[in-house]
Parts: C-alpha cells; structure tokens; sequence
C-alpha cells in the first residue's frame, strides 16, 4: 500500500497501512528520511457550539532526530514549541476552508514528525498526509489540498528546498492549493524575503501550478481507490416562519453592520442580536436557539456581500482602497530602551525595544532547531483590546502566529552582530484591536527599533487586503476592519520596505483565489504600504545615534584564541571574578572576540583592562611594578598582571651576591621588575637589578644599591611604566 509522488526530482512515499485503525484516517509519508504520520479524528455527534471544533496539532518528537533532548531533570516532550505551533497553524489554515460550514462534530488533525533527517522541513510531507487522511477518511471535507515550498537561490527556482537552501534564498515561500472549477487556485501563502518584488511572488505562483495540479492528481487517485464514504450531515429541518422571523431583522442589521466602529455601536450590535435571539426562543423554542444563530451569520454575511458586491458600499464609508487614518509617535515609555505608537483607526499597538547584551541571546533547543536566537518579537493580545473580560493566560497559537509573522517582517532589515552586537527583543501591545494587528505590530516595532537607536536597514509596514467574493465577482478592501475580517473571503497580509516585501501571509475563507486576485492584492498593499511609511519618515527620519542611556553598553576586544582559558580560568574563577568586582557581563567567542557590556563606561574599560593585562604578550625589556607573591630558596615569584607571574633568580635581585632573597625582597612587597627572557612555554623571567642599578655590575658597593633602592619606595609611582 505505498505509493510514490516525484516532484521536481524528489519523491515523497505514501505509506497507508491502518497501524492507527481507530482514528477516521491515517496516513504515513516519507520525504528521504523525514517521516509523518497524519491522522484525522471526528467526534459521534455534533456539538453545541457557535463554530466549527477543529483543532490541528503538530507534535515533533525528540527521538525523530536522534537526539535526547528536553529539561535536564524532565528528559521528555513538553508543550509544544514555537516552531511545532506555526508548523500546526500552516496546515490548519490550508484545510480549514475546506470543511463544509454545517459541520459542527469535533474534529481533530494529529501530525507526528517520528523520523527527522535535518535536512528536510515535515511542513511539506505534514500538509500532504493530512490531506490524505482526511480525504480517505469519512470525514466530510472538499479536499484535497496540495502544498509546495519555493526558494529561490542565485537566480534558481528550486521546489521544496533543504534547510540550507533556504538560509540562502532571497526568498522561501510556501502555498496551498486546490482545484476549483478545473483550474488551480490558491487557498494559504505564507513566506518571506529579502525585500522581493511583488512580481518574484506572481513568478513563484504561476510555476508551482504543475507541480501542485501533480500533487493533486496523485491524492484523487488515493482516495477514489481506498476513500471511505463520507458521512451524510443532514440538513436541519427550518421552517419558513423562522426563516422569515430572523430575515425581519435584516434592516436593523444591516443599519448596525454599516456604522462607523465605536464602542457604542458595538454594543448596539450586540444588544441586537440578544433581541434577535430573545424574541426566537419565546415564540420558537430554546431548542431553536442554534439554527438562529447560523441564520443571523447568514443574514449578516449576505448583508455585508450586498453592499459590498453591489452598492459598493464598506461599513466605515471608506473607498475600496482607503486606509483609516493615521497616527504615530515615539519615545512613549521613559525607562525602556525604545519605544513606539501605531494608530490605524481603532487599532492601536504599542512595541518597545529592550537591548541585551550577547548572553541574553534565546537558546532554542528543539527537534527542528538547536541554536540561539538574537532578534525577537513578541506579541500581546489581552482580552481588554477587543473589549471582552477573560482570564490572563500565555501566549495562545495566535499570539505566537502574529508574533512570528512581524518577526519575520522585520528580520532581514535588523543589523548583522558583527555591526550591532546586542540581542534584540521587541514587544508590541495590542491596546485596541480593529482589525490587521499583526501588521499594526510591524510599523509599531519599526517606530520603535528606531527610536532605540538600532541601525536598521529601512523601516517596514505591513497592511492587510480583504476579499469579497461570490463566483466570478469580487472586490478587493484595504485595510480590512471589524466586519470585513469577520464576514470578508480573504486576509491578505504583505510586510516591506519601499524596496519590497519582507514577509507575506494569506488565508482564504473562500475556497481559493486565483492568481489575478493576488496580482491586484499585491498592487494594492504596496500603495498602502507607501502611504504608512510616508507617515514613519515623517515622525522619526532615521534611527537615533546613540542607543538609550539606559542600555547597556557593548564593546568589544579581541584576543588571541589560545588566551581564551587564561581569561575563564580554573572553573570559571577568572572571568566570574572580572564579572562580580566590575560589575560587567562577559561573552566570549571561540574566534577570540570578547564582548564585555555594562551600563557603566568606567565598570566597562576596567573590566577590558583586566582582560587586556590578562592576555597580552609579555614582551622582553618590558618593566613592571609587581608585587613578591613567593620567596624560593632561589628566586622570588613575582606577579607583574593578574594571573601572570615571574621568577626573579637570586642572581637578578642585585648586582652584588645575595645570600638570601629575603635580604632584598619580602611577600606582599612591590618591586619594579624588567623582563629578560620569555621562553618557549611562557616561562617569564625577571630582573630587579637592572632596574634598580641599571648598566651596573660592580659588586663592591652594595650599600649604595641598597640606599638607591629605598629612595625610590619613598616616591610613589616613580617607577610607573604603562602597561
């Protein structure tokens, strides 16, 4: 039961043997030695909820990649990780257009990643046996759906690339697809680039239709052969009179869509449809309560098409292709490295920049990736920006959705560490939410970055496009808000630069737009995005000169590998030291830059100072103040720099015969000292002669040596040298 799927050299292997036989549908495939299995599960009956229970799961396992990881006391799998998350949220917002509105069981998509070559991304291989599972399954749904990946490397498309292929592509973009009307159509784009044209994503579209049509064909041919039939959802029975008792309401419905959003209004809507629903259950039943909700969406997304379709009318009164108006500031919050204010209309976010030094950097420890993060975005969305009462919990899918997509937005226009080397982390507060957030996040974050003072490439925005649509008509909104999120086809997303986009993100209510709807989406969000960074310019030109007093400052040294352990000493007791009496952070490269962050310049060079004197090569003739750390039966250990020693012989402690060192020198006592050798392994040997008689070899007046020396102790500093 395995079956074959080449695509642009790369074959994917379709395994359906029923090892999970209690789920609806299961499904194994292969992509060279990364392995998936899909499975799909409905509940026996339907739910009492407003909306279809479908949840999508993606679960890496550690093993998958040969590795223990986790906790160092919990050696197992947690929660799920950010990038287990996205990779559900990608395969959701592909199958979830496709499942018939009256569908309210449960619904459960399961993808485990049990085998991971690090090399190939499971996204690809989980979306094609999720499709299968569901397709082959009873699960009522209007697949299948087909996904591909494009990267584009030196001027080369490349289908589905490796990870590696990817770190070098100007842009990695991933569709969805499915065929309506015997055509390709596009359901879910997400990707970004290094500020792509919108004709680089038109190119990717157009040639990934064979590919995807390919993909496809092979499903149909799985399910037509070894698909269960489907279970029948029957139509609940409505009456014509309840029909018509909802459809009374259409005028005082639609006068409460098209005002403009207020809070006032919002409640007014809402009080509407507490009536609606009131004057149902006393003259329908409370067991009707259900269909009259679904009849009250209806009404309303047919009211929204209407007006949109063919009065041309939106529910603020804006043009086709206006954006609300415009409002930005800086420097908001006075303690925090950077900050920013983003005002579109009813939607506000707040971001602020915090700077850390290189040890603040993110370690990420997962299936997919081991590595540390610099640069993050984070995104709040509590339950006060949309007026609603809920309890304070972490980030949900969606927050770490938006998160990332801003993050993905801003990262190729973030300095390189070589040029800024502090770890980055953003946080945008969503204040006020009226539609495209997340895109508010990216103008709200850029105002910020810049008034932080971080060099960043170019600012960015990002604006939202919206979809109506009923079979060959549509129109195309900008900047959707309220009820063109709710009730609209399409949210369409594009993040960039003047110089092109960043990062991009589509999700389709409909079944599928074509490639002329997403030409003219791309046309329209670049105007936007023109008219939002006229605005930025304007209110913070470039970003500031310096980072803000209160961020730590970084400086940097560069010290030779091989002196690395000098500084770390035994245990860590070198650098800890350095660390806790200058008051410093200490980062250490292998390639010997050392990077020492304080929010004290003075704490700072004291600590380089330190480091410098550590691991500088002592150089013969050089002169030191150093301070007898021993006496030997022949010599004195001297140490002239921090954890850097010498030995005095006895015959160097004066130009006459000594018969004791300690008739010259005593421990704790400070000598001026000049290096006469460095040997092959470090060894440094040190002279007191020929500082205190220089030139002199004449052993017959060792008083006089004797009163030379005393009177120079008498002046402090006398023999200071720089060192």
């Amino acid at each position: 039961m395995e079956h074959k799927l080449e695509i642009a050299g790369k074959t994917f292997f379709v395994n359906l043997e029923n090892l999970a036989e209690q789920a609806n549908g299961a499904v194994f495939v292969r992509h060279n030695d990364t392995l998936v299995m899909a499975t799909a599960t409905m509940g026996y009956k339907d739910t009492d909820q407003d909306f279809f229970p479908l949840t999508v799961e993606f679960e890496e396992k550690f093993y998958a990649a040969g590795k223990i990881l986790g906790s160092r006391f919990v050696r197992r799998e947690g929660k799920p990780s950010d990038e287990a998350i996205l990779t559900g949220r990608f395969i959701d917002r592909a199958i979830r257009p496709l499942f018939p509105k009256s569908l309210k069981r449960e619904v459960q998509i399961i993808i485990g990643c049990y085998s991971f070559d690090e090399e190939n991304d499971p996204d690809m291989a989980g979306m094609i046996a999720a499709s299968l599972a569901l397709g082959i399954s009873d699960i009522p749904w209007n697949g299948p759906v087909a996904p591909i990946r494009i990267g584009k490397v030196n001027e080369n498309l490349i289908i589905n690339p490796t990870y590696k292929e990817r770190e070098e592509a100007i842009y990695d973009l991933a569709f969805s697809a499915v065929e309506e009307n015997g055509e390709i159509g596009f359901n879910m784009i997400e990707g970004q680039g290094n500020e792509i044209q919108e004709q680089n994503v038109l190119e990717a579209l157009e040639i990934s239709k064979n590919d995807l049509r390919k993909i496809i064909d092979f499903q149909k041919e799985i399910v037509q052969k070894y698909g269960k039939a489907k279970v029948i959802i029957p139509e609940k029975n409505i009456s014509e009179e309840l029909k018509n008792a909802v459809g009374n309401y259409r005028g005082e419905m639609e006068d409460a869509m098209f005002k403009a959003p207020s809070i006032e209004n919002k409640t007014a809507m809402q009080d509407l449809l507490d009536k609606i629903l009131t004057d149902i259950k006393d003259n329908f039943g409370a067991e009707n309560i259900s269909i009259a909700k679904d009849l009250i969406e209806q009404e309303l997304e047919n009211i929204f098409n209407v007006n949109i379709l063919e009065k041309e009318k939106r529910p603020d009164g804006r043009n086709f292709d206006q954006i609300r108006p415009l409002e930005m500031r800086v420097n908001i919050l006075p303690r925090t490295h950077g900050s920013g204010l983003f005002i579109r209309g009813k939607t506000k976010a707040l971001s602020n920049v915090t700077l850390g030094s290189p040890s603040d950097q993110k370690l990420v420890e997962g299936m997919e990736i081991r590595g540390k993060k610099r640069f993050m975005h984070h995104y709040n969305f509590p339950p006060f920006c949309s007026g609603e009462v809920k309890p304070l919990r972490g980030p949900g899918r969606r927050e770490i959705g938006h998160g990332m997509l801003a993050e993905k937005a801003l990262f190729p226009l973030v300095p390189n560490f070589e040029n800024f080397p502090y770890t980055i982390r953003i946080v945008t507060e969503i204040l006020s939410s009226n539609g495209s957030t997340s895109m508010a996040s990216v103008s709200a974050s850029t105002l910020a970055l810049m008034d932080a003072g971080v060099p960043i490439l170019k600012p960015a925005a990002g604006i939202s496009v919206g979809l109506a649509k009923e079979k060959n008509k549509y129109k195309l909104l900008c900047d959707i808000q309220g009820p063109e999120d709710h009730y609209g086809d399409m949210d369409f997303k594009v993040a960039g630069t003047r110089d092109g986009i960043t990062a991009i993100q589509m999700d389709v209510k409909t079944k599928s737009i074509s490639t002329e709807i997403a030409k003219e989406a791309l046309e329209i969000a670049k105007k936007a995005r023109y008219q939002i960074l006229d605005l930025t310019e304007k209110t913070i030109a470039a970003p500031r000169e310096n980072v803000s007093q209160y961020a730590p400052k970084i400086f940097r040294i560069s010290i030779n590998p091989d002196k690395i352990g000098s500084v770390i000493g035994p245990g860590g007791r070198i650098i800890n030291e350095i660390i806790d009496k200058c008051e410093v952070a200490i980062d250490i490269e292998e390639d010997g830059n050392v990077f020492v962050s304080s929010s004290s310049d003075e704490s700072a060079q004291k600590a380089i100072e330190w480091i410098k004197n550590i691991t500088r090569e002592i150089k013969v003739g050089e002169v030191f103040q150093g301070k007898v750390a021993r006496i030997l039966d022949f010599g004195a250990i001297v140490q002239i720099l921090p954890d850097k020693d010498g030995m005095v012989h006895i015959s160097q402690l004066a130009p006459y015969r000594v018969n004791k060192v300690e008739d010259i020198v005593k421990v704790g006592q400070v000598i001026p000292v000049k290096v006469i050798s460095v040997d092959e392994s470090g060894k440094i040997g040190l002279s007191l002669k020929e500082i205190t008689n220089p030139g002199s070899n004449d052993a017959s007046r060792p008083n006089d040596h004797k009163k030379d020396f005393s009177e120079h102790k008498q002046k402090p500093g006398f023999f200071r040298k720089r060192q």
